[in-house]
């Protein structure tokens, strides 16, 4: 993931006419966008998204919402501040919270993504398939991909499902345990 870069203090007014545009595109899109269909869409190119898109968020951060990254995809989402009362006008009040071991098991595979469900239960030191099957239901990990060794096994990382539930722009803004990230072992950087 990629934590969206501060604008220049005053973009030009071209910017600010393609973030518009942006902005209405992701409004409508049920599903996270990647930044080439964008490009494609509106006929400028990927730097020229990135731009405009630096300058949503920068503009956002005061909003009720807010534009979220993953990798090259995009989506604008419910700002942090603004989920709970939009949860309850949505008759969606969170009543289930995660389970310690739910906690556990996706604050490994946020650092360490991506990590297979071997090497998550190599570091929780307990089975996982039970939390993992319960983060996926509600869509907080995701399958990112597939080892490169025999078993070919699953890769797993986080969605923007996590970064909504725990009112996060991008990884970038998880906090930083250097003595922990340390002490875990790596995962494959496939």
């Amino acid at each position: 993931m990629q934590h969206l870069v501060e604008p220049v203090e005053q973009p030009s007014q071209q910017v600010i006419d393609l973030a518009r545009l942006v902005e209405a595109l992701l409004f409508v899109a049920d599903e996270p966008v990647n930044v080439s269909d964008l490009a494609e869409t509106l006929e400028v190119g990927a730097d020229q998204i990135q731009q405009a898109l630096d300058w949503l968020v920068a503009q956002g951060r005061d909003r009720g919402v807010a534009v979220t990254r993953v990798g090259m995809r995009v989506q604008m989402v419910t700002a942090a501040e603004a989920a709970p009362a939009v949860a309850r006008f949505l008759g969606m009040d969170r009543t289930t919270r995660l389970s310690a071991a739910a906690m556990e098991t996706v604050a490994v595979i946020a650092y360490r993504q991506p990590v297979t469900r071997a090497q998550v239960e190599a570091i929780r030191g307990v089975n996982s398939d039970g939390v993992i099957r319960t983060l996926r239901a509600r869509n907080l990990i995701e399958t990112v991909g597939q080892l490169e060794q025999a078993g070919r096994p699953e890769l797993l990382g986080t969605t923007f499902e996590f970064l909504r539930y725990f009112g996060l722009e991008s990884l970038d803004m998880l906090p930083r345990f250097p003595e922990l990230e340390d002490s875990l072992p790596s995962a494959p950087q496939d």
